[in-house]
């Protein structure tokens, strides 16, 4: 059997006397959509937390392609290739679009030269330009960041974070506040990227997870209670009871 792109093994995360995350293992294979769901309060956002290196695990190990993860500090792990967006939007507003993502490559290459001649920095600008024709925002390059509409900025971090070329992306509730619309072509994308890279989400809307997902991860009070396909995350009559419930209909 192949390694894992990533392994976690009894991952715990306390803060004082709470526990936040308690004994949850899974891996993750190459080229897969996985999302992760649960209640409020379940734990999601800590464990995207120590996923991309924002808080270290209490317990238990993350490996990387084998590697294990302990001790790295977080902005090694973009360098890894693990890349992440937010929930809230987290971008230059008053820089241009192009300016957004060159920064981004910059930093990554050296983060002692961010502010280099930019007349030195041509394949940073062919690299943030492929960035964003990746995520459907070329024409868009020369644009205020901040006049873009809610859906093109959450689609300006996702460029962001694919100009380190990472092999797992996070996205944390990658289609919060937006409409059908927009929530529509937020999916055209991740699966766009999908076929490149393996993407794990958390997400609240079950229609869009249902049909987005090829695993699905269900967190109740920091615990794994079920892991498995669409289908079978449907039928689990626990996960139902906890989060889903009998007749929601999962819009």
């Amino acid at each position: 059997m192949s390694t894992p792109l990533l392994a976690v093994e009894n991952i715990g995360r306390r803060f004082g006397g709470f526990v936040a995350l308690e004994g949850v293992s899974a891996s993750f294979e190459p080229n897969r959509v996985t999302a992760v769901i649960g209640p409020n309060g379940a734990g999601k956002s800590t464990f995207f937390n120590v996923l991309s290196g924002v808080l270290p695990p209490s317990t238990g190990t993350m490996r990387f392609k084998g590697r294990d993860l302990a001790g790295t500090p977080q902005h090694r792990f973009a360098h890894l290739g693990i890349a992440r967006s937010y929930q809230i939007t987290n971008i230059f507003p008053e820089l241009s679009v192009h300016e957004n993502v060159r920064i981004a490559a910059q930093a990554f290459r050296s983060r002692y030269e961010i502010w280099r001649d930019r007349a030195t920095l041509t394949e940073l600008d062919d690299k943030a330009a492929a960035a964003l024709a990746a995520v459907g925002l070329a024409h868009r390059g020369s644009a205020t960041a901040k006049f873009l509409a809610h859906g093109q900025q959450r689609a300006l971090e996702i460029a962001i974070a694919l100009v380190t070329d990472p092999e797992l992306l996070l996205l944390d509730e990658p289609t919060a506040g937006m409409g059908p619309e927009e929530t529509k072509e937020m999916v055209a994308l991740i699966e766009k990227l999908a076929a490149e890279r393996t993407i794990l989400l958390v997400e609240h809307k079950m229609k869009m997870i249902l049909g987005l997902s090829d695993r699905i991860l269900v967190l109740h009070h920091g615990r794994l209670i079920a892991d498995g396909s669409p289908q079978q995350i449907q039928s689990d009559p626990e996960v139902r009871r906890v989060y889903l419930g009998q007749n929601d209909g999962y819009a």
